[in-house]
């Protein structure tokens, strides 16, 4: 008898259809069975000796609440059997469908180490995911977001938990590289395994539809942050099979369920893999093709929700790495981008960009990057390139700002998509990588536009935020500061940033998420802290735009 293994995550949901992901212990038909008569099944597609589902259902009533259960070849295994005696522990799981006209509720945030057992101390502090899950149970009626956006680092393949590398020392000797670090697929399924076997993570995510993007710890630290990192990594033995695998447990696990039902129909990937009896060669060969021509690939996507249009952006396999060419985006990620940001301006009364790695930060850091980009360049001579380049490395200078062009093409594209008759009321550029939480808001030197623009970035939501990290984001937004990044900034012969910006809240330091509740026009943030109580505390909340 088939088993479930992990899921479900139910992770596209609109007026009418959704989409619930899941992995089987053998090949079987995974069906989902809703209360008001919806229902939708699949085959198992293999990969790499595991096998998963991405069931479609559709036939949902729009504006309802409807819970649902999960079969494999026809036998319920979700919910969870009860333990004889025991209280049931969480609702059912349930999909939501939209209306016209409803608002939005988009809880975001990043950068989160899987916890430990509820009976082991936890030294980073309470799971802010895991105190959304118990709020959510506790009154099922109650608020909770419509979607959640997790803006990378879902999984950290090089920062490994101690019983993930006890399970690592079992399979093979540490002492050999990538050492306690995972090395192939097999080795990736257990981190989402411990992630997301976390049994509150695991009934929130059956319950609220997800999007996702990685980062670098996806795969590794400073992934793709120069041409010669990657140099150096290809002649790594074990870089290849980190990587290959690395990519095809994201489209496995993460990449798919980002995906409508019509998308899903369309891709001919998807399409090969459910066809083969084993899928696993089809996808390497397309995780090959994703290392061999980057440019080849899309990981971005667009999702609408209603009147708000959300485009998560790839800012880590689509980069350009060449020194004289230094782009976050290739060209035809850029040009896709700027589509998807300017077609139809007049549908959407929101624009949200998600990208893991911030556009605006503290401007000690922004010039401190555009600084290191001038100096690996060779704008200052070798000397200075080669210093450059051993400090991007350890200071991981690798966010918008030590991408010069890229940072004034995105800053562009956002004034254009915010000006005009047809401009949304907010373009906010959705955050996450750095440990902690702010809102800075931009100011251009001749006309702004005419939307509210704003950076809001959120992180982490599980992990560790060292006293120096504290220490240095406090200061980098000081006037001192400003005034040593201006030092950098000259040195580097850098031209001068075509935005200005201020901090208008933070930073904030712990384990948090941000929520935007969207409805017409209107648009309301508010950051909120996972507590030891397990209780989320809201330490900021404002008006975006008039209500």
């Amino acid at each position: 008898m088939a088993e479930l293994r992990l899921g479900p995550l139910l992770r596209y949901a609109d007026g009418s259809s959704a989409t619930v992901w899941v992995e089987a212990s053998r090949p079987c038909t995974a069906e989902v069975r809703c209360a008001d008569g919806a229902r939708g099944e699949a085959r198992t597609f293999q990969v790499a000796g595991h096998h998963y589902a991405l069931v479609p259902v559709t036939g949902l009533t729009p504006g309802t609440t409807t819970p649902y259960d999960v079969l494999l070849d026809g036998t319920r295994v979700w919910p969870l059997p009860e333990a004889p005696g025991s209280p049931r522990r969480f609702p059912p799981s349930v999909i939501r469908t939209s209306h016209e006209g409803d608002g939005v509720r988009v809880a975001f945030g990043s950068c989160r180490w899987a916890a430990p057992p509820a009976d082991e101390h936890d030294p980073v502090g309470p799971d802010a995911l895991d105190t959304l899950a118990a709020r959510i149970a506790a009154d099922p009626d109650g608020e909770r977001p419509d979607v959640l956006l997790l803006l990378g680092d879902q999984v950290y393949a090089d920062e490994t938990s101690e019983a993930t590398r006890r399970w690592l020392a079992a399979r093979r000797d540490l002492s050999d590289p990538p050492g306690n670090e995972v090395a192939d697929y097999e080795e990736y399924t257990r981190l989402y395994y411990e992630s997301w076997l976390d049994p509150e993570v695991r009934w929130l995510l059956s319950t609220v539809p997800s999007c996702m993007i990685f980062d670098d710890h996806d795969v590794i630290d400073d992934w793709n942050t120069s041409a010669a990192w990657l140099e150096d990594m290809r002649a790594t033995p074990w870089w290849r099979e980190r990587l290959l695998s690395g990519l095809m447990s994201y489209w496995v696990h993460q990449h798919l369920g980002n995906l409508s039902p019509a998308e899903l129909a369309a891709d001919p990937l998807y399409a090969a893999v459910c066809e083969l009896p084993d899928g696993t060669d089809e996808l390497r060969a397309f995780a090959c093709k994703a290392d061999a021509d980057p440019a080849a690939v899309r990981w971005s996507y667009r999702r609408d929700f209603g009147r708000v249009r959300l485009l998560m952006v790839d800012t880590r396999a689509a980069r350009v790495l060449d020194e004289d060419n230094r782009a976050m985006l290739d060209l035809g990620e850029t040009e896709w981008l700027r589509e998807q940001a300017l077609t139809e301006r007049g549908s959407y009364d929101h624009l949200l960009i998600g990208t893991s790695l911030p556009w605006l930060l503290p401007h000690l850091v922004h010039d401190a990057e555009a600084w290191n980009a001038a100096l690996c360049r060779g704008e200052r001579g070798a000397r200075w390139a080669r210093f450059g380049e051993d400090l991007r490395r350890r200071a991981d200078l690798e966010h918008w700002a030590a991408f010069p062009a890229s940072f004034a093409a995105l800053t562009e594209l956002i004034a254009e998509a915010g000006s005009g008759a047809q401009a949304p009321a907010t373009v906010l550029v959705l955050s996450g990588d750095v440990h902690h939480a702010y809102v800075a808001e931009p100011s251009w030197p001749s006309a702004a536009p005419d939307a509210r623009v704003l950076q809001l970035t959120c992180s982490p939501v599980h992990n560790s935020v060292p006293l120096s990290i504290r220490i240095g984001f406090r200061f980098g937004w000081s006037a001192a500061a400003r005034a040593l990044g201006r030092r950098f900034a000259r040195h580097g012969r850098c031209e001068r940033p075509p935005v200005g910006w201020r901090r208008k809240g933070g930073p904030w330091f712990g384990n948090q998420l941000m929520t935007l509740t969207l409805k017409g026009r209107s648009a309301r943030l508010r950051l909120e802290q996972a507590q030891p109580n397990r209780v989320l505390k809201t330490v900021e909340e404002s008006t975006l735009t008039p209500t």
